[in-house]
């Protein structure tokens, strides 16, 4: 399969975000936009939990990366008055790794695992007498004069982040008590973001520059605010310094991010669907190859968008353009079942 080409509207994490997120980053509750639903029960939780002075029942974040799930994990030691140690499960590939971040933790502190649906098995199991009895199991010795000893840990709270949350294992998945889907924000979520890392970044940008930004932005944070500063050095050398309409148009139709967040990759799909299958119904793995593109690319980084916003839907017999995608690339219909789909 061919490598995937950096995309700008890429909602996994990149070099050039890092320093403006920990710019932009909320750190309280208070301050955090959007995921109503989820924050307001993590208020409750983090309140009962501090009356009880214990620590917060574990957490489970799910959803499409770049909505904030790193972020939540941050607010919740904040809220907590407590640290928070990062890291991630293709990061940890043995049990005595995970034994020794768990021994290593402080009581009431917060373990922040991202993409925890890609732990090893064996990892895995360190963690269930961890998150239930807060206390490890070691072998020591070899052969039959080995012996297992458990050692007690500090009380903390592990918070879990994941892409995708059908690949947990459901051992793992029934520890958490809190389990919270982050959703996609909406365009006026995302103006209020854009407008509050406008004035961070000190970039003056009109309502309308704001709202063509949030539409654009794919229903993401992490993407508005780095869509915010490309657009911005268009706006500082080709026009005045302000983001307007116009400004935005003409710089993300050059970045090929079309009006409904699209791009090349996005419109490929979709175009190879009706174009090279009729609209469909077309098997992954057949997608997959006509695209030169790898499946799991496919499923976890491309389609959930575009199942989100109409443009295409997942049957039993395979993928399927949508109505909504025939009118966006302004294609006539040539089957009854892209116009049902």
């Amino acid at each position: 399969m061919k490598e995937t080409k950096r995309r700008v509207i890429s909602t996994q994490i990149q070099e050039e975000d890092l320093k403006v997120e920990k710019t932009l980053r909320p750190q309280f509750l208070t301050e955090y936009i959007g995921q109503e639903k989820a924050k307001d029960n993590l208020k409750v939780y983090i309140e009962a939990a501090k009356n009880r002075e214990e620590p917060l029942d574990h957490v489970l974040f799910f959803g499409p990366p770049g909505l904030g799930k790193t972020t939540l994990a941050g607010i919740i030691a904040n809220e907590m008055g407590t640290h928070i140690k990062i890291t991630s499960g293709p990061a940890i590939g043995k049990p005595g790794e995970m034994a020794a971040i768990l021994s290593n933790l402080q009581e009431g502190d917060i373990l922040f695992v991202d993409e925890i649906h890609r732990l090893n098995r064996q990892v895995e199991e360190v963690l269930y007498p961890a998150m239930e009895d807060f206390a490890i199991d070691i072998m020591i010795g070899k052969g039959t004069t080995a012996r297992s000893i458990r050692l007690d840990l500090p009380k903390f709270t592990l918070v879990g982040a994941t892409t995708r949350a059908g690949l947990l294992s459901a051992p793992l998945r029934d520890r958490f008590g809190v389990i919270s889907h982050l959703e996609f924000y909406t365009v006026e979520e995302l103006m209020t973001i854009i407008e509050h890392s406008a004035k961070a970044l000190d970039v003056e940008i009109t309502e309308d520059g704001t709202r063509e930004l949030a539409r654009r932005s794919r229903g993401t944070p992490r993407l508005a605010n780095r869509l915010l500063k490309r657009v911005r050095d268009f706006a500082e050398i080709r026009y005045e310094g302000v983001i307007t309409k116009e400004v935005a148009d003409f710089a993300l139709d050059l970045l090929e991010v079309d009006r409904m967040g699209l791009d090349q990759n996005d419109r490929n799909l979709i175009l190879t669907i009706i174009e090279k299958f009729d609209g469909g119904p077309v098997g992954l793995d057949t997608l997959s190859a006509a695209l030169g593109e790898d499946a799991g690319t496919i499923e976890d980084v491309y389609e959930p968008y575009l199942l989100k916003n109409g443009f295409m839907n997942r049957t039993p017999k395979g993928r399927v353009a949508t109505r909504r995608a025939y009118e966006h690339f302004h294609i006539p219909e040539n089957k009854e079942s892209a116009a049902d789909a």
